[in-house]
């Protein structure tokens, strides 16, 4: 009947077999696997510094009180077992007067424990929750460093869903982290102590056939533990690819709907699940047949040796404490050190079964490392991308860096100077993150005041260039000269509206305390408002400080013209409009060009509109294969644009 009901449950769903897809990320000549091995050690210690970043620390005085409960806990389990049997013994033996003290003594001890557990319930909780505040905004300081977090998901290919590794792996590593702490000293500390009680009261005997049943258990669970980590480390990686997914089906739900592929979608949906579930239920049944394997072990096997082990001092004839004792007084014994003893085995079991959680710790371990090692790396400016035939970008530079002296063509070879007013290119290869040359020496000048108009098809490198001069993509050879970040705006086709006010989006990135220090004030904002006619925006309720969800709330022009008032509030030396006034209507889209004009923004326009060749001075036309012309714009070369 199971195997019947298994392979109803393993019968395909056929969602793979209709939909195939691939998530970008690296494929190693060989997976790492996560075990509990020294690897796994050495990374934990790297990670340690990060969690506890000081000696002295609120982290360290929360593992030392945790520490100090736990023997806190393990002092009230002793004396919870004597008491109890004293209570026990005043009921055989009917005195009711030592009855009641004993109830009475028991009864006021209990608030105590019971304060010492919950501290180290508050303890655990609060340990963890400082260990991932310090881990999150490690990694925050790293992935928002400079430009880390864009080269991350469109250079870099190791690391496919980082969403995923910077969320729900950070909350699962710092409780798996915790929890084992605890996990792993309170069983240790319960050991030392029974064994202490033990030797000393029956004999070393006893303890030692318990510790030797401890290290055959420990060594034989871990060696059938060892796929925990691997499938952890697979399981999360299928979580972030199903919401990867969902998110994409968010992301583009206006093109979508448009081509009415709801269907398509929600095959691939069901794949991307149909992989995660595959996963589960293969985890599922691993996990149940070491659960199997472990309760055995760990718990059943032990309370049979336990058993064994007590009664050895019990059967012998010549035993110092127990032998020519009342049969009431070796009862009590019996309950006060065969509890312990029974306590004892139950440290060892959740000693042995704390190597599970150690396995599934290593997964996390093994996750967080590869995501710091991928930060460290792109902030020191090495990226790893895996080309279509599987060679590795960042060692060899792809197929075009074959052809080209490896000391003068490849990432990050160019040279990156900063000059104010000024961009130029001198011998400049446009190249894509995947090798593609676009244009093998691109070479022309712009001085401040000069606005340059950018045409050409699709794939052409308009784009390249821009991202080259935003220092988004490195340079494969040639010198750029160019303005320094802060002085180098880009206003995009579909502009980016953040979470805030209205104010928040006209000083993007800046803060209202940013905005002050620069000596800019509201009125400023309301006329760079005006500019752009979007005055009744403010005229709303609360005016600037009016919060909204400004992506769903404005049209497409008025994005547009938010974005160009942003440009208006910075006042950069050189600004790159891609395509950003399409939405806007010629006459506003006439009043801006010549605002920028007025205070001295020199403009990089990608746009076909005749409308704009009387605001620019130059341009820079690609014709897609490679060439391209940079030239005065007169009336004889206007034979494009519309």
């Amino acid at each position: 009947m199971l195997i019947l009901l298994r392979n109803c449950i393993l019968r395909k769903s056929g969602y793979e077999d209709k939909i195939q897809y691939t998530i970008s990320e690296k494929k190693e000549k060989k997976a790492n696997k996560a075990h509990v091995n020294s690897v796994f050690f050495k990374q934990l210690r790297k990670l340690l510094p990060i969690l506890v970043p000081r000696f002295w620390s609120v982290e360290t005085g929360l593992l030392m009180l945790i520490a100090v409960t736990l023997i806190g806990r393990s002092v009230s389990d002793i004396w919870m077992i004597q008491n109890a049997t004293v209570v026990e013994s005043t009921i055989i033996h009917m005195n009711r007067a030592k009855f009641k003290t004993a109830l009475l003594k028991y009864l006021a001890a209990l608030p105590a424990i019971s304060v010492v557990t919950n501290v180290l319930k508050w303890s655990l909780g609060e340990l963890k929750l400082r260990f991932r505040t310090n881990l999150t905004h490690h990694l925050y300081n790293e992935y928002l460093n400079g430009y880390t977090y864009y080269k991350m998901s469109n250079l870099d290919n190791r690391i496919a869903n980082a969403d995923q590794l910077l969320t729900t792996d950070i909350d699962k590593f710092c409780e798996s982290a915790t929890d084992l702490y605890s996990n792993i000293s309170k069983p240790v500390l319960d050991i030392f102590i029974y064994v202490y009680r033990l030797t000393v009261n029956l004999g070393g005997k006893t303890p030692s056939i318990l510790m030797l049943y401890l290290l055959f258990a420990g060594v034989f669970l871990t060696r059938l533990r060892r796929p925990t980590g691997r499938l952890t480390v697979e399981e999360q990686k299928l979580e972030g690819e199903f919401r990867y997914v969902n998110s994409r089906l968010i992301t583009n739900s206006e093109e979508v709907a448009f081509y009415q592929g709801n269907v398509r979608e929600k095959l691939t949906l069901l794949a991307s699940y149909s992989k995660l579930r595959s996963h589960l239920r293969k985890f599922l049944e691993f996990r149940v047949s070491m659960g199997i394997i472990d309760n055995i072990v760990g718990k059943y096997f032990a309370s049979i040796v336990g058993f064994y082990a007590v009664s050895i001092p019990f059967f012998s004839d010549n035993h110092p404490l127990l032998s020519g004792e009342q049969s009431g007084q070796r009862l009590q014994a019996y309950y006060t050190y065969g509890r312990m003893l029974v306590k004892l085995a139950e440290a060892i079991g959740r000693l042995v079964l704390a190597g599970r959680e150690m396995s599934r710790l290593a997964g996390f371990t093994a996750r967080m490392t590869e995501l710091i090692k991928v930060l460290s790396d792109l902030n020191k400016g090495t990226y790893e991308r895996t080309m279509v035939n599987g060679n590795s970008l960042a060692q060899n530079g792809g197929d075009a860096a074959a052809s080209a002296s490896a000391s003068s063509f490849g990432p990050n070879k160019g040279i990156m100077c900063f000059e104010d007013n000024i961009i130029r290119f001198e011998k400049v290869p446009l190249v894509t993150p995947n090798g593609d040359v676009l244009v093998k020496e691109l070479s022309f000048e712009v001085k401040s005041g000069t606005n340059v108009l950018v045409c050409g098809p699709n794939g052409c490198g308009k784009s390249s260039l821009f991202r080259i001069l935003g220092e988004l993509w490195p340079t494969w050879g040639g010198k750029v000269t160019k303005p320094s970040r802060g002085k180098l705006f880009y206003i995009p086709q579909r502009p980016y509206m953040t979470l805030g006010s209205l104010r928040d989006q006209i000083i993007y990135p800046h803060t209202r305390d940013d905005m002050r220090r620069l000596g800019k004030s509201d009125e400023d904002l309301l006329h760079f408002l005006d500019i752009v006619q979007l005055t009744y925006l403010e005229q709303r309720e609360n005016g600037l400080d009016a919060i909204e969800d400004w992506i769903d709330v404005l049209s497409g022009g008025e994005k547009q013209r938010i974005a160009m008032a942003r440009l208006f509030y910075h006042k950069p030396q050189f600004a790159i409009l891609d395509e950003c006034t399409s939405a806007v209507s010629v006459d506003v889209e006439g009043k801006m060009y010549s605002y920028c004009r007025e205070v001295g923004i020199t403009l990089f326009t990608v746009s076909h509109r005749k409308s704009l060749w009387v605001h620019h001075d130059y341009y820079l036309q690609f014709d897609g294969r490679g060439n391209y012309e940079f030239e005065t714009i007169d009336q004889d070369k206007e034979h494009f644009g519309s």
